[in-house]
């Protein structure tokens, strides 16, 4: 039947198959075949058709069920199908793996603005050609889109964007230009841990392919003709302007500190243009603990606000002319004026996953307009949910797409002007009913919301109600439309920053507040599914007595009870940071944390990024912390999780070796403790032995750090590293060898260590300088750990320290292959790899080997 005279529930049940398909197929571990899922598309079609066919000449009226049922299955069938087809297609252009490292000449045009970092610059590129440099052909099989880099020699100071790099012979890159570039290339990979953030994932929907740098032998060529993304050198010109005003914000207010000068301008260059990275960290950590994270870049309630207010000028100026209203009536006008203009708005914010989501829910919300249907509220959510899911499935695996639906319909379920009488009581104009109103919605919201942000993030900030209420109108009314305005008149780049200001303010004073952001550990998804659903029933218009058995049943989730090892047992995570060391012990009642991961740049580290929020998650706060000596892949994060657990309760008593102690930049752990072999103590059954260094260098007191300048002191810190033991009341034995090298091997299998290990930790993440042969014979591991970074430039693990280990009879267990790493005392013949345990098809770096094996 035609559209106009259909009801919504006749496409209900094809809606939710769309949704259940998607969400069928983008939970897949591994691709099926593709010929698997053409039949499948190609069943759906047949079925669809039969059915529709037997509807139209059946002499008597179907039963109801087995038809919706037909249509479910067949719409899941399709969508499903249609989905795995284009993962296929897509990794069907994915980097082959032996052109991992290769120097590769690309061709090809600057796709997106230049992102300025602490080493250079990055930037996306869109590659026309790629071929190996000894090669003639190009390559069959190569990504579209690639992101590069470019890194400024080192112990380089200054501004990247100021020098540029030498080969751009002082021309500024900028997007549209043609290069020809020498680079190398590696496939995207990131950190897998429980509960984080799945970079690969994120690469995917946004289709890079490649990551990498270019060489500056032989220099890249520019090649003669720019190729489009004028809107991209629109914005980068916007944000270089904006970031321009900050010498002006200087002169208008002097008092006003270089940081927070700086913070205001990104913050206003972000809502200007999208440019999430030029907000700073520190500013990110505010946001989200205010809850106003949403609105610090252009996100959907600010292309919502600009679609709304350009309907309202279309439709006011439209009816000023009768000609216009005859050939087109002013809804339809300011209709289709309203969605135009903000897909024009959300093309120039980087056309980012979330604004293509607000642009379809906006789409889906006019067409019917268009076409007169007035459908109810949970139709009308569902048509934009499978609308948008149809074009990016993937984006269910987004914390933001969850939080924007579920936002949308709490407010169209709870939208008065749909009840009865509601439109007179909301119509009345009055300044307090539309505050009322304002905090009536942002209290629902607030509430419904609650347990899905404990579900996604670990947290939920307490004074979000009260930070959005004072966010929102500032920011949308006030601070975006002067960030805008600045392509007209720069100087309004300033009034916005300045603007900014007391908002930020208030921000810090409320982040403040003692109760500020409530951290609990993550429940089973039972759990939080359960709660999710009673804080919707809690905003529903229910009697007050099934709202007080919704609130009931988000108990489990908020006291959820912590797994814990069983007394005399111990479990070991090795936690997945790159090119460092960070394990986490953890027996019945504590936990140590050796090692803190490394530091990623200047303003990162896997303390902030990493291990925080993996401790927020898990419900821990450490007792203790062991740095095994001072080098920046072991303590890179410790002094920014140090800062944060201490801020939050009690001190963390911290061990280390010597160089730790002596190191100047480490000086805010003091105090100290030094790691001293012979050192012993128990938690819950559970025996810990400092096994090494075996006596303190001279020259140091105690627990003060000591400030030592002298070459030799930082070139002998493996030397120095502390080695700990655990050891189960059932005699399970893990070994943590820090950066030992093979004299310190050698001396500590002459002081009597012996095997067997069931887990070791492998000495300087498997270098040729450790791991000899008496050292693997004395211990004979079961599980040997190799906590590596992806590609890293050292080549660790060595193969031959790897075959070494295998001949040896242990299972070598590889960070980047295998993620997260957790073990159990209990279960000494498991090990599991957070890789395996959650495997996604775009996920291309898990273990070839299954280490589940005894």
């Amino acid at each position: 039947m035609p559209l106009r005279q259909a009801g919504p529930a006749s496409w209900s049940w094809a809606l939710w198959g769309c949704v259940l398909g998607a969400a069928w197929q983008v939970t897949q571990p591994q691709l099926w075949p593709l010929g698997a899922y053409q039949a499948l598309l190609c069943a759906g079609f047949v079925a669809a058709a039969c059915g529709a066919v037997g509807r139209r000449f059946a002499r008597r009226r179907p039963k109801t069920w087995p038809a919706r049922l037909l249509v479910l299955l067949c719409a899941a069938g399709m969508t499903a199908a249609v989905t795995g087809w284009r993962a296929h297609a897509y990794l069907g252009q994915a980097l082959p793996g032996e052109l991992e490292g290769q120097d590769l000449v690309v061709q090809g045009t600057v796709a997106s603005m230049l992102q300025n970092t602490a080493q250079g610059q990055r930037w996306r590129f869109e590659v026309e050609q790629a071929w190996r440099v000894d090669a003639e052909q190009p390559e069959r099989l190569f990504p579209s889109m690639i992101e590069l880099a470019w890194y400024m020699p080192w112990g380089s100071q200054g501004a990247p964007d100021a020098e540029g790099p030498a080969w751009a012979r002082g021309e500024p890159l900028e997007p549209g230009q043609r290069w020809r570039m020498t680079v190398r290339l590696k496939r995207p990979h990131g950190a897998r841990n429980p509960h984080g953030f799945d970079f690969e994932l994120q690469q995917w929907e946004q289709g890079v392919q490649a990551a990498g740098y270019v060489r500056e032998s032989p220099p890249p060529q520019r090649l003669q003709g720019d190729a489009g993304y004028r809107m991209q050198r629109w914005r980068q010109w916007l944000r270089d302007r904006i970031r321009a005003q900050a010498a002006v914000l200087q002169r208008w207010w002097p008092g006003l500190g270089a940081s927070e000068r700086e913070s205001a301008i990104g913050v206003v260059a972000a809502l200007a243009v999208g440019d999430q990275q030029a907000v700073d960290r520190q500013d990110w950590t505010l946001f989200r603990q205010t809850g106003v994270s949403h609105l610090m870049s252009i996100s959907g309630l600010h292309i919502t606000m600009f679609a709304w207010l350009a309907a309202w000028a279309t439709g006011r100026l439209w009816r000023l002319s009768a000609r216009a209203c005859q050939w087109l009536p002013a809804p339809r006008a300011a209709l289709l004026a309203g969605a135009v203009l903000a897909g024009g708005y959300a093309l120039f914010s980087g056309w980012g996953v979330p604004a293509q989501r607000t642009v379809c829910m906006l789409a889906v919300v006019g067409a019917l307009q268009w076409w007169g249907l007035r459908w109810p509220w949970p139709q009308v959510w569902m048509l934009a949910l499978a609308v948008v899911l149809v074009a990016d499935p993937w984006a269910l695996w987004q914390a933001g797409f969850w939080l924007s639906f579920v936002a949308v319909g709490v407010l169209l379920a709870t939208d008065r002007r749909s009840q009865p009488g509601g439109e007179a009581a909301t119509a009345a104009g009055r300044a307090w009913g539309k505050a009322a109103g304002l905090w009536r919605e942002q209290w629902l919201i607030s509430l419904a919301l609650a347990p899905l942000s404990l579900l996604l993030f670990g947290q939920v900030s307490v004074i979000g109600l009260v930070s959005n209420l004072a966010a929102i109108p500032w920011i949308t009314l006030l601070v975006t439309p002067l960030a805008l305005a600045s392509a007209l008149l720069p100087q309004a780049a300033a009034l916005a920053a300045v603007a900014l200001e007391p908002l930020m303010a208030l921000l810090r004073w409320l982040a403040g507040a003692p109760v500020a952001v409530l951290a609990l550990p993550q429940p089973a998804w039972w759990a939080a599914a359960v709660a999710i659903g009673a804080g919707l029933l809690l905003v529903a218009p229910l009697p007050w007595r099934m709202r007080v058995v919704a609130a009931m049943c988000c108990v489990p989730a908020l006291w959820w009870p912590l797994p814990r090892p069983a007394w005399g047992e111990f479990e070991v995570l090795a936690v997945d940071i790159g090119q460092g060391n960070a394990v986490l012990l953890r027996t019945r009642s504590h936990s140590l944390l050796y090692d803190a991961g490394p530091q990623y740049s200047q303003h990162s580290d896997a303390g902030e990024r990493v291990l925080l929020p993996l401790l927020q998650a898990l419900g821990l706060r450490p007792d203790a912390m062991m740095l095994s000596h001072r080098d920046t892949d072991h303590t890179g994060g410790a002094l920014s999780l140090h800062r944060s657990l201490t801020s939050a309760g009690p001190a963390v008593t911290v061990w280390g070796s010597n160089s730790v102690i002596r190191d100047p930049a480490l000086a805010d752990l003091a105090p100290v403790r030094r790691c001293t072999a012979g050192e012993r103590w128990q938690w819950d059954g559970v025996a810990f032995d400092i096994l090494h260094p075996f006596m303190p260098q001279s020259g140091a007191s105690g627990t003060e750090p000591v400030q030592d300048a002298r070459p030799w002191a930082r070139a002998s810190s493996n030397a120095g590293s502390c080695v700990l033991r655990l050891r189960s009341a059932s005699g399970r034995v893990a070994l943590l060898a820090g950066d030992i090298e093979a004299a310190q091997e050698r001396q500590l299998v002459a002081q009597g260590l012996a095997g067997p290990v069931d887990w070791l930790l492998v000495p300087h993440h498997g270098s040729k300088t450790s791991s000899s042969p008496p050292w693997i014979d004395a211990l004979a591991p079961r599980w040997a750990m190799v906590q590596v970074g992806y590609r890293n430039r050292f080549g660790h693990p060595v193969p031959a320290v790897v075959q070494r280990y295998e001949r040896a009879g242990s299972t070598v267990v590889q960070q980047d292959r295998c993620g997260a790493a957790l073990w159990r005392s209990a279960q000494p013949g498991a090990l599991h790899c957070e890789r395996l345990i959650r495997a996604h098809y775009w996920d291309v770096h898990a273990a070839p080997l299954d280490p589940q094996k005894d």
